[in-house]
Formats: C-alpha cells, structure tokens, sequence
C-alpha cells in the first residue's frame, strides 16, 4: 500500500514539473498582432507621414503629380530620344488629369482637405537636379525619375486603396493606380532600352 502511494506520489510530482515547462498559454495575453500575421506587411514600413490619413494621402499625391507634371515639362522641351519626348508628353496629360480627378474626389466627401499647389522641399530638389543635368544625361536622368516616382505614387495609391480612412479617395485611390502601373511599366520599358543602347 505504502508502495503505491509512493508510485503515486511520483507520478503526480512528475506530472508537474513536465506542466512547470510547459510554456504558458500566450493566446489569452498576447496581443492580436502577435498571433495573427498583418494581412497587409507593407503597412508595418514605417514611413514620414501617415499614408492612411486623408490630408496626408492628399499632399503625398498632389506632390507627386507636380514632380510628374514639372519634370515632364522640362523633358518635353529637353529630351532627345523621341519615345522620352513623347512618353514625357502623355505624363503631362495624364498627371493634370489626376490631379483634377483628386481634387474631384476630395469636394466628393465634403470635407475640408487642403490640397497643395506648389512644390514641396523635395520637389523642388528633384526639379532643381534634372534642370541642372547635361543634356547628354537628360533623358537617363529623367526616365530613372519617371521610375522611381511611379513606384512611390502607385505605393501610395495601393496603400490608401486597402488602408485609407475615407470611401471615397479609396476609390479614388484604387482607379488610380491601375493607370499608374501603366506609367510605370513603360518608364521601366524606355530605361531598360537607354541603358542597353549604352
């Protein structure tokens, strides 16, 4: 008898040490994130501004429609390669209509969102550095500008489209970026020939 309450009692103590290591139940204090994945991993990038808020959405995208409008500008003028020129010419077109299409959405949702006209800092410094170049690197400088920007614009555009605070400039958003990946593949497609005619 003395024997099994000792077998017993081992049992038990063994039973609660293997419990001891165990590692706690964490489903119950742990916070949501950590146990369920973001659905959206581009959203954790941490960024300058939040690009899920309507006035900063706004300004990002009116900006980036300047420096597409302005640099496009100069390279109508400037370019030598004639798919630069006319790519430059379509950018012009289709960035005023963005712009228009933005401030459209915005008086949509009747709220007062200030939308800017002039050139951020940034902005202003991108202009300034194309303007300066020679123009034997025009048309390089440009179309890597064109690249760079689009993929920023049609971030934001995607972001906003799943993420954004307000219906309305989510639709916005997400009609938006269809058209910019356009922009985008072309850019790639025209810097991908000038840096193999090199």
């Amino acid at each position: 008898m003395t024997r099994h309450l000792l077998i017993a009692g081992a049992a038990i103590a063994a039973l609660s040490l293997a419990a001891c290591g165990q590692p706690a139940d964490q489903s119950a204090t742990a916070p949501a994130e950590s146990v369920v994945p973001d659905a959206n991993p581009a959203a954790t990038i941490p960024t300058p501004a939040d690009e899920t808020a309507a006035p900063d959405f706004a300004r990002l995208a009116a900006q980036s429609d300047m420096l597409e409008i302005q640099s496009s500008q100069l390279a109508v003028e400037r370019a030598q390669d004639a798919e630069v020129k006319a790519f430059a010419q379509m950018m012009v077109e289709a960035h005023t209509q963005t712009t228009r299409d933005l401030n459209t959405a915005i008086q949509a949702t009747g709220q007062q969102i200030t939308v800017p006209t002039t050139p951020d800092e940034d902005v202003t410094d991108e202009l300034n550095d194309l303007r300066e170049e020679a123009a034997a690197d025009f048309d390089k400088e440009y179309i890597d500008l064109q690249v760079d920007t689009h993929q920023k614009a049609l971030n934001l555009m995607q972001r906003y489209a799943a993420d954004g605070d307000m219906p309305g400039l989510q639709a916005f958003a997400a009609a938006t970026a269809p058209a910019i990946q356009q922009h985008l593949d072309q850019a790639k497609a025209i810097q991908d020939r000038l840096a193999n005619a090199n």
